[in-house]
């Protein structure tokens, strides 16, 4: 089974706002609650909780007058969030991810994960109804497809809510073979560099807004200065909250522009090519250059690979990664030359056998995709 999720714009009322901040209050309390509990337990006896004990304790909780609160919210999403911190160690014993932190509420982002029992999670014409919080109106952008398993609700710094419904999908039906292949260069001035010689533009997206974001942040550090000043809280200083949602409005929009930037592009590779061949590049440690790091950020060469690969499985494409040791822009493609290793400045060249004038971007996805090529031909039977 393939799981799919759509997100959606809410637009909750007065009340259902409120009870939206309540549950994520009470989930994040429960999974802070475990998380030390499985501390203690850990240090005390070498071991920690399982999905059983937690279930048992947090019924026991709802009964204790001090927590007896907890009952007020979908009982459903508090058992998520035992289940979420299980998958966490879980992630972390097989050294996928840290250990798990408690949670904040100075996060930028509030959600809770709540699933789909008795059809209490369904769409009603221009509402969605979701537990406990009855019908929300919502902007359905697009059709559901599948079977709704489990809804996410979601509070941004912007001051937006948001669900993301995950629905069960049978399968998908692979897309027409066209027969052709691709190599794919990543690269910062360009974001992609083609093998066919074409070149996608990097549109800068925080470069963009980066003269804007700046006043707007030096505003709300003079209003914070302010309110340090007054010994006001800052919760109760409107013209800080109001300066602070304009700042994460700015951040949204560049992360939408982003986002969709890459969705369209991923979706027009996997249209046009059965086989896409692209570098296994070390993101973590290229961020490690504090001289290209913010470059690095900008263009989100993870995002774009993590989009491929899962657009990939669904629609019966194949994607294959060179290792990130091959010298994709040190080769000459047309005779296979190694002339020694070339510094960054140096964009272009004559190989000394062959003597063909060679771009390195556009050199290096020829080399991609020829060695993508191998390695794929080599796994089939």
């Amino acid at each position: 089974m393939i799981y799919k999720a759509y997100p959606f714009r809410l637009y909750p009322n007065k009340d259902q706002q409120a009870l939206i901040h309540q549950t994520h209050g009470h989930c994040r309390f429960v999974y802070n609650h475990f998380l030390s509990l499985w501390n203690t337990t850990y240090k005390e006896e070498g071991k920690g909780l399982n999905r059983s004990s937690m279930s048992k304790l947090l019924t026991k909780l709802k009964k204790q007058d001090d927590t007896a609160w907890l009952r007020n919210v979908d009982s459903v999403a508090l058992q998520t969030s035992c289940e979420q911190l299980v998958d966490a160690f879980g992630r972390f014993f097989k050294k996928q991810n840290n250990y798990p932190r408690f949670k904040s509420k100075k996060n930028a982002v509030q959600s809770y994960t709540t699933k789909n029992t008795n059809h209490n999670i369904a769409i009603v014409g221009n509402k969605i109804k979701l537990p406990k919080l009855g019908l929300v109106k919502f902007k359905q952008t697009r059709a559901l497809e599948g079977r709704i398993m489990r809804a996410t609700i979601h509070y941004h710094a912007s001051g937006r809510f948001s669900v993301s419904i995950t629905c069960e999908v049978p399968e998908f039906h692979p897309l027409p073979k066209t027969h052709q292949a691709i190599g794919i260069d990543l690269g910062i001035t360009d974001f992609a560099i083609l093998s066919d010689a074409r070149k996608v533009d990097n549109q800068r997206f925080t470069a963009k807004m980066e003269q804007k974001l700046k006043r707007e942040q030096r505003k709300l550090s003079r209003r914070y200065e302010q309110a340090k000043k007054d010994n006001q809280v800052l919760r109760d200083c409107m013209n800080y909250q109001k300066q602070r949602r304009k700042v994460a409005r700015l951040r949204e929009k560049v992360a939408f522009q982003r986002e969709d930037f890459l969705h369209k592009l991923t979706t027009a590779f996997i249209r046009q090519y059965d086989v896409i061949c692209i570098e296994d590049l070390n993101t973590k440690g290229m961020l490690k250059n504090h001289k290209l790091a913010k470059a690095i950020s900008d263009v989100s060469w993870s995002s774009f690979v993590q989009k491929l690969m899962y657009k990939a499985k669904w629609y019966g494409r194949t994607i294959v990664k060179t290792n990130r040791f091959f010298p994709s822009s040190q080769l000459c493609h047309v005779c296979g030359h190694h002339d020694g290793k070339k510094a960054l400045e140096i964009r272009e060249w004559t190989c000394s056998s062959c003597h063909t004038t060679l771009d390195r971007d556009i050199n290096a996805s020829r080399n991609i995709l020829a060695e993508g090529l191998r390695l794929f031909e080599a796994t089939q039977p």
